[in-house]
């Protein structure tokens, strides 16, 4: 078995994660799809369409939005949030079956990507490339952190005129994509803002600083393979350096 990734997983860990499956899984051919936990597979709902859109085509990359991953195969994608402890590991054909597995997709040579998940919280969607960006799992969310068109600017326009606690708004996925409980407090931390502020009585160098620190913070746990607070493990089972 290669790959073993969860707990409550943020920017910085399915980075990681996204890094792993793509080195894994990269041109591997579906040959079926075993559907194991119908709740785990949202659109199409019914698991024997969602194994047959699936069958036969093969992963041309594994891209990230926010905390989804997104496995690419041309005309379609499938969007994948692991939720709280999903798991994603390769395997051989023969390899015994662990508890939890709940979707196993069979690759033509003879290996298997496996997701478990202990509470079964994960979701799995497949849209067309030409709506990817209007599916509801996507279609809210706000920029990605670490690309260059997050500026302090844009970061004050996004939060412009918005009364709530900051805290919430970031963990909220409109504002920023890709923030959890953790980034979310260490940023806040760095930048010395407490949780509990409004957004709009944060001053501009606040915010400028808030900026600097997501950036910095979720650039350096990338860097580190994310945070192993819990269960998390990066790649093919080291924990997290950040």
């Amino acid at each position: 078995m290669q790959g073993v990734f969860s707990k409550m997983p943020e920017l910085p860990e399915v980075e990681t994660v996204r890094r792993t499956l793509s080195r894994l899984v990269h041109g591997k051919t579906v040959a079926s799809v075993d559907v194991r936990l119908a709740r785990i597979v949202r659109r199409p709902a019914e698991p024997e369409a969602f194994a047959r859109a699936l069958e036969g085509l093969t992963i041309q990359s594994v891209g990230r939005r926010g905390k989804y991953l997104l496995f690419e195969f041309g005309e379609l994608t499938l969007v994948s949030h692991l939720r709280m402890e999903g798991r994603y590991g390769l395997y051989a054909a023969g390899d015994a079956l662990e508890p939890h597995t709940h979707v196993v997709f069979r690759f033509d040579d003879g290996t298997e990507l496996r997701y478990r998940d202990v509470r079964q919280f994960g979701t799995m969607d497949i849209y067309r490339a030409d709506e990817l960006a209007e599916a509801p799992p996507l279609a809210a969310l706000g920029p990605e952190p670490l690309d260059p068109a997050f500026t302090p600017q844009a970061f004050r326009k996004i939060l412009a005129g918005r009364s709530g606690k900051i805290k919430p708004l970031l963990l909220g996925q409109e504002c920023v994509a890709g923030l959890g409980n953790i980034y979310v407090d260490e940023a806040l931390f760095r930048a010395r803002i407490h949780p509990e502020r409004a957004a709009d009585s944060l001053t501009r160098r606040e915010l400028a600083r808030l900026h600097e620190a997501i950036v910095a913070t979720l650039a350096e746990a990338g860097g580190a393979g994310g945070s192993s607070i819990q269960s998390y493990v990066k790649g093919e089972g080291g924990a997290g350096g950040f």
